[in-house]
């Protein structure tokens, strides 16, 4: 049986591409991934990158969503510690009434920003600290409203959103566990404590309302082409990418190179290369078997794709050419 696929879309603005034009390839995108099988796209928050257009992200989704019919719609993630709960109850909860079964609600605790921006979003990074109880507080507002409860999220209360806990740490795994939650892994940029976080994933879940049973998905960059050749071409967008974040020099996405030595240092190879570790670029063969392998090493219940691909058309191309090597279409 292949295993569940599902997108995040990174929404990158381009040497090309505008903000706009970032918005509506990534719905153009999801009405692409619901016919060839994805079970689900999410958008992350990010403020302050010139290059990623996804900061109001609830808009984003409603933007997607409604491009689309079926496949489910979602944050990974909202930055909890950025927010009041409250505020983010109402914004999915209106998401939930709007698109009916079909939004997910991915909660991380980094702000996903500068010590400078956070600042601007009038957010300390104490607020980190809150993370778990504010978990709680967001899903008391999204419940059906209790007896004498005197503050309501309109229009949330009763929508039950489905809340997945994000993280590339330990500590992810532990309150996911705790609190009986679905749990991603983001080993698409962190991919050091995979195999440990999901471990205490599973060997501590206890089960809740929401989830009975622990449900893993793993973060993985997979970047498809025709052949192998072509997909290392390009995967360098990407690669560009990071190393222009070692380099504090967060702009818009690149046109692939035909060699990507002569653009970063060693150090800055070695640190993409950690970071990057987990990636399956190549033909359809190569991801197939790329997939099976991570698959059967994590035992993951999903797998979330990034593939970050600077043409829109050939970014179509890779996600459609991976869920055929994987099997979902």
């Amino acid at each position: 049986m292949a295993i569940p696929l599902s997108i995040l879309e990174l929404v990158r603005v381009t040497e090309e591409t505008d903000a706009r034009g970032a918005l509506d390839n990534a719905r153009d995108l999801a009405a692409h991934a619901e016919r060839w099988g994805y079970r689900r796209i999410w958008v992350a928050e990010h403020h302050n990158m010139p290059g990623i257009a996804s900061a109001a992200t609830s808009i984003v989704l409603a933007h997607i969503a409604g491009g689309t019919s079926t496949i489910r719609v979602g944050a990974g993630g909202i930055m909890l510690p950025n927010h009041a709960p409250y505020v983010i109850a109402e914004q999915f909860g209106t998401l939930a009434r709007l698109f009916p079964g079909r939004i997910d609600l991915g909660l991380g605790r980094a702000p996903g920003t500068d010590q400078l921006t956070l600042r601007a979003l009038r957010r300390s990074p104490e607020s980190a600290e809150n993370f778990p109880h504010d978990v709680l507080e967001l899903q008391a507002f999204l419940a059906p409203v209790g007896p004498n409860q005197r503050i309501q999220a309109v229009p949330a209360a009763g929508t039950e959103v489905p809340i997945w806990i994000l993280g590339s740490s330990e500590f992810g795994a532990m309150l996911a566990a705790e609190l009986g939650l679905p749990y991603a892994f983001a080993s698409h940029f962190a991919p050091d404590l995979l195999l440990p976080a999901l471990e205490i994933y599973r060997s501590r879940f206890k089960p809740s309302e929401q989830l009975r049973e622990p449900h893993a998905m793993v973060g993985v960059n997979i970047i498809a082409a025709e052949t192998d050749a072509a997909a290392r071409r390009l995967a360098t967008t990407q690669q560009m990418s990071f190393a222009n974040i070692f380099r504090g020099a967060r702009g818009l996405s690149q046109p692939p190179i035909d060699d990507i030595e002569a653009y970063w240092s060693p150090v800055e190879k070695a640190q993409a290369g950690r970071m990057l570790a987990r990636s399956i670029i190549g033909s359809p063969d190569t991801v197939r078997d790329g997939i099976a392998a991570l698959a059967a090493e994590t035992r993951a219940d999903e797998l979330i794709v990034v593939s970050d691909v600077y043409d829109h058309a050939l970014r179509l191309r890779s996600f459609e050419l991976i869920a055929g090597a994987a099997g979902i279409r």
